[in-house]
């Protein structure tokens, strides 16, 4: 059975730059050790299967890998997903609902003249708060020392809305260029708390650096030891459900541009914006440019039809 994929950029509006994302179309009959095995295959941060839903009111149930396992939701896999499906399609949907690990995760396509050029995802769960770290223990990580976090807004803290990661800001725009993954503060730190990943940011954005309300980067374990990723969609989603969270304001809603992957040269924009109501967080989303097929084509596994 020949099984289709198409590869994408995320978060971007340029070749080259944002997240890469593989999307294999024609999933079915595939067993969880061969999508592991498919994703290992591409090599990218995120691979997804797209399978039929359970629920026929649904688009299409959706499942995640990374190198290293299977993840109940993810960002860029979802926009990535939900616009090379629209690209398929006759007319591009207004909207697709995905079923997922974490629950049900709708997406809305962004158009341009009638043609798809983006999606934004809505979080599937609320913004979950758990363990808090200091100063010296976020530092250990990302190779700084204490006096490059900052915490007059909130402490290394871990935070979710599906996905946790750590999350810390810093003093500066130098720190976050000089910050890097330190294997032995990962070891101490992350594997005994909820989740293996760091995302760093930084108010602090120079003026030629894109209109940006924060520049961001994150650290995960990735097939060969602790990587960055590009663009994550998750964490700042997260991030930003923290920052409503926090804020004063008991209604509206909070709207941020974020960039990502610049010191890694492939500069990611996201876009996210936190509903909130009676002094709640009702919703939470995040979303942003694709950049058509990157790559497109067939494979099939040894031994099938």
């Amino acid at each position: 059975m020949q099984r289709r994929y198409i590869t994408v950029d995320v978060f971007t509006d340029r070749a080259f730059g944002g997240n890469p994302l593989a999307v294999v179309l024609d999933a079915s009959g595939l067993s969880t050790a061969q999508m592991q095995a498919i994703a290992s295959e591409f090599n990218y941060s995120e691979t997804t299967f797209v399978l039929p839903p359970r629920d026929p009111a649904h688009d299409a149930q959706v499942r995640i890998f990374t190198v290293r396992a299977e993840i109940p939701f993810a960002g860029h896999p979802n926009v990535g997903t939900a616009f090379v499906l629209a690209t398929q399609a006759t007319t591009p949907p207004a909207r697709l609902k995905f079923e997922e690990g974490a629950g049900l995760v709708p997406v809305e396509i962004l158009t341009d003249g009638g043609r798809a050029v983006g999606a934004e995802l809505t979080a599937p769960q609320g913004l979950s708060k758990f363990t808090q770290f200091s100063v010296e223990q976020a530092a250990s990580c990302i190779s700084l020392s204490a006096a490059d976090i900052r915490t007059d807004r909130h402490p290394p803290q871990i935070v979710s809305v599906a996905l946790p990661f750590l999350v810390v800001e810093l003093t500066s725009r130098e720190a976050l260029r000089r910050a890097s993954p330190d294997a032995a503060g990962f070891a101490r730190i992350l594997p005994d708390s909820r989740c293996d990943a760091i995302y760093f940011y930084t108010r602090d954005v120079p003026s030629g650096e894109m209109p940006l309300d924060m520049q961001a980067r994150m650290f995960f374990p990735g097939s060969s030891g602790l990587i960055e990723d590009p663009a994550t969609g998750s964490a700042t989603v997260a991030a930003a459900a923290l920052f409503a969270d926090l804020s004063g304001e008991r209604d509206g809603e909070l709207k941020l541009r974020v960039g990502q992957g610049v010191d890694m040269g492939r500069p990611s924009l996201l876009l996210t914006r936190v509903r909130k109501a009676n002094g709640v967080v009702v919703s939470a989303h995040v979303g942003g440019g694709c950049v058509q097929m990157m790559m497109e084509g067939t494979f099939r596994l040894a031994g099938e039809g």
